[in-house]
Parts: structure tokens; sequence; C-alpha cells
């Protein structure tokens, strides 16, 4: 088991070699009659017989439904019509399983939940829908959302499509290998704490993480949001500039916004852009010094154009960690104490585990336990607001075995020791990308993690795809 299916590896010629371009080489060709939204999902549906088997990407596949086949069918008339929707028609996309699709039973992940039945579109899905994206697919992810791999008690082991021993990494693990496989050129997950940026980071992806409220949700939470993971900054640019904006339905969105999601001229340079370098998260697993140097070498690239740079002292403390593990059990043990004994015996084992850890914890450590996460929020804020983007590891150790729940193994008692780098700025609710810069000795991808202050995803996304760029001239 050792084949890469990485888009990476395809060249012209290749059945699934459409799926490998981006949404402007995509739309260039629609433009020209070169190839149209019907042929890309041929070739979406090639790439996905070739690999899913062995990868374990999707929860549900949709490439040949008549709604997906309508919609391709429509997109090309459009582009024929030289009235396409926008830079999404005809784009092949996946969601996420936990992002409501009309009648759609929503299953969380796990063989043990009470599927829920929702009456409509959540805001993500509507919207691409609405610009003309083709949905060949729904994700997998783990039991609820709360391991960083692949596995799940309903759906198995998701393999990496770069090495199937290694893990995709999670929650958004499907998302994430999708995007690597080439399943289309976007794909949506959900981050709470790392799920989007943590699958980006090990799988050579990019991973951004909006805002908090940027992007619009059928159940919000505090943290949660959800965002693109692609191959490239300029395809996360233009899935955020669908996805993005008010809703009324999510208590928790931004206001509206008329924001520029162009990142084309982001290689104009970075001079006078004050970054933080975050080496140290100052809680969790120590950071494995390869990529505690990567991220000293991004610095670097920004010092050398011009920006200022300075090494940030670590604001997030043990305990604030583990109170923070701690409050999540705690609530997804309220969800698993209702279930049938038997319905909880299908739950993954690790998570059970993880969860029970939580039976007997007080209301007022769990009221402490929030208040602490609250504090990180504003720790966070505090730490950051002077800096325009923040640089730091996304996570402190690479990709691991497939099989590995978390990357120490399978010992629940780990709790959240490798968020250290991406939770605080999912509980300050700062928008944050991983980007991909090369590979380790060994193979394995390696990445950066860019952060900026709140609300300025246009920004980080700017700083994301100059790094991008420099990294592919050095």
């Amino acid at each position: 088991m050792t084949r890469s299916y990485a888009v990476r590896d395809l060249s012209e010629g290749d059945p699934g070699w459409l799926a490998s371009l981006s949404i402007a080489q995509l739309g260039a060709g629609f433009a020209a009659g070169h190839w149209s939204p019907v042929e890309v999902l041929a070739a979406v549906s090639a790439r996905i017989d070739e690999a899913e088997p062995t990868i374990n990407a999707l929860a549900e596949r949709l490439d040949g439904c008549a709604e997906a086949v309508g919609a391709a069918q429509a997109a090309a008339a459009r582009w024929l019509a030289g009235s396409p929707l926008g830079p999404l028609d005809g784009i092949p996309v996946t969601v996420k399983e936990n992002l409501a699709r009309t009648g759609v039973p929503l299953r969380s992940g796990s063989a043990g939940s009470t599927p829920r039945v929702p009456s409509e579109d959540s805001p993500v899905v509507a919207r691409l829908k609405s610009a003309g994206a083709v949905i060949v697919g729904t994700t997998t992810m783990p039991d609820w959302g709360m391991l960083s791999s692949g596995l799940s008690s309903l759906y198995g082991v998701s393999r990496s499509p770069l090495d199937p021993t290694l893990t995709t990494g999670g929650s958004s693990g499907g998302a994430g290998a999708a995007a690597a496989a080439g399943y289309g050129a976007v794909h949506i997950g959900t981050d709470i704490g790392g799920s989007i940026r943590l699958p980006a980071t090990w799988l050579g992806l990019v991973g951004h993480k909006p805002s908090y409220g940027r992007v619009p949700l059928e159940s919000p939470y505090l943290g949660r949001v959800a965002g693109p993971i692609t191959r490239n900054v300029a395809d996360t640019a233009a899935a955020m500039a669908v996805i993005s904006g008010h809703d009324s339905r999510d208590w928790t969105a931004l206001p509206a916004a008329q924001l520029d999601w162009s990142v084309g001229g982001a290689g104009s340079g970075v001079r006078g852009l004050r970054v933080g370098l975050l080496l140290d998260a100052g809680a969790g697993m120590p950071c494995d010094p390869t990529l505690r140097e990567l991220t000293e070498a991004a610095g670097r690239l920004f010092a050398e154009a011009g920006a200022v740079v300075e090494v940030l002292a670590p604001w997030l403390s043990e305990a604030t960690l583990v109170a923070l593990d701690r409050f999540w059990r705690m609530r997804l043990w309220s969800d698993l104490e209702v279930l049938s004994p038997e319905a909880r015996d299908r739950v993954l084992p690790y998570i059970r585990e993880w969860a029970e850890a939580a039976a007997d914890v007080s209301g007022l450590e769990t009221l402490r336990d929030y208040q602490a996460m609250l504090g990180l929020r504003g720790a966070t804020v505090a730490a950051t607001t002077a800096y325009d983007i923040v640089l730091s590891p996304v996570a402190p150790v690479s990709a691991f075995p497939a099989e590995w729940p978390m990357p120490w193994g399978d010992d629940a008692a780990g709790g959240m020791a490798h968020i250290g780098f991406t939770v605080p700025f999912s509980m300050s609710g700062q928008p944050s990308c991983a980007v991909p810069m090369g590979r380790r000795a060994d193979g394995r991808e390696v990445g950066v993690q860019v952060s900026g202050r709140r609300f300025d995803d246009v920004g980080v996304l700017r700083a994301a795809a100059w790094l991008e760029a420099g990294t592919a001239r050095g």
C-alpha cells in the first residue's frame, strides 16, 4: 500500500488530468472551449474510481447522481453562452458530511449517533450550488469530529493519497484526502481547534480557517468555522468569495462586507509588515525541531523582503489546554450519555473512552473550564494584536500512521496535546491559514501557519499567497 494518488503525479493525457487543474485554469479552458464542466466531472470521476478504494475519502459519492450531472450540464451551457455564474461555475467540489444538505441524514461520522435530517441546505452548501459548483461528494470525518486523524466507527480508516500508510489528519480528513487526490478544486471542511489546518499541513495543501462568523453555519458553536481546503491559495480565496458573507440563520455571522478576495497582487511584497514568530506553543507536545526551523525559515523570507519580524513569547499554558480538553470531553459526554448502551458501544472506542473521562466532572469545574477558554481568547488577541500576521508551525509533529487516532497513538489520556499552535486562533476567532512549504527528507509534507488580526482574512490570504510564491521560487 505505497502508491501515491496525489494530483501532482498527473500529466496531460492522463484520464484524470483535468482534475488536477486550478479554478483559474479550468475557467480559462471553459471560456476558450478547450473542455467543458461535463468533461471535468468525468475526469474527477476517473480519479475517484482510481483512488477511492484505497484512500476512503468520501462518505457519499455524488459524481454520478442526476443532480451533479445536471449541474455540470447546466454550467457547460452557461459557459458556452458566455454567461457563467462566476469562477466556481462548473467546478467540482466536496463538502464535509456535517454540512447540512436537505433531506440527507447527518451522522457526525459515528455509527453510534442518532442521525438528524435537515430541512434545508446549510448556508455553505446553498452558496456553492448558487455559484454553479458541482458537488461530487461528501467527505468523511471521525466520530463527532473529535480526532485529528481519519478514523471513524462509521466510515473506517481514511488514508493519505500521498502515502496510504499515513494519516489524513482530521477532523476534516476526508476533505483533505479528496483535495490531495484530485476530487475537484475545492473541499469544504470545518474547524474548531485545527480540523482544517491539520489535514492541510499533513497533506501538502492550503487550509484556511476563516474568522469566526465569516462563513455562516447552520449550527454555530464557540470557535467552530467552515472553510476551504485546496491545492493553492488562489483557489482558497475564490472559494471564500463564494461561501463567506452574512446569513441571518447564523446568530454568530459577521455583518455583510464587500471584500476584495483577490490575492494575485500578493507578489508585490510584504515590506513594512509586522510579523510575529511563534516558535513555542507553551503547552502540549514539544515541537519537532524540523518544524520549528521551517517556521524560522519562513520568518527569514519575510525579513529579507522588508518585514519586521519579532519572536513572540508563548501565552498558552498547560492548565488552559487541559481545561479546554476537559470541556470538550464534557460536551461530547452530554451527547453520549443519552444514547442507549447499544448505540454507545458502536462509538469508536477511543472517542468513547475520551468522553467517559468527563462523566464525573462537576458543573463548577465545567464552568471554570469554559472561563479558561474565554481567557485564552482574550490572551491570544492581546498577544498578537500588534502584528499584521503571526507565523508558527501548524502542528508540533508531522503525519503519523493512518491507524492511529492521535499523533501519539491510542492513549485517550493524551487529550489535545497536539493543537497548541492551532487552538488559540480558534478560540480567539482570528483567521489562520496552513501553507505548504515542501517535504521532509522522508517525504512527509511540511508547512507553516499564517494567522492574522481578527476579521482580516484577506490580509492572511495575501500573506499566504506571498509565502506560497516565495516557497515555489526557493
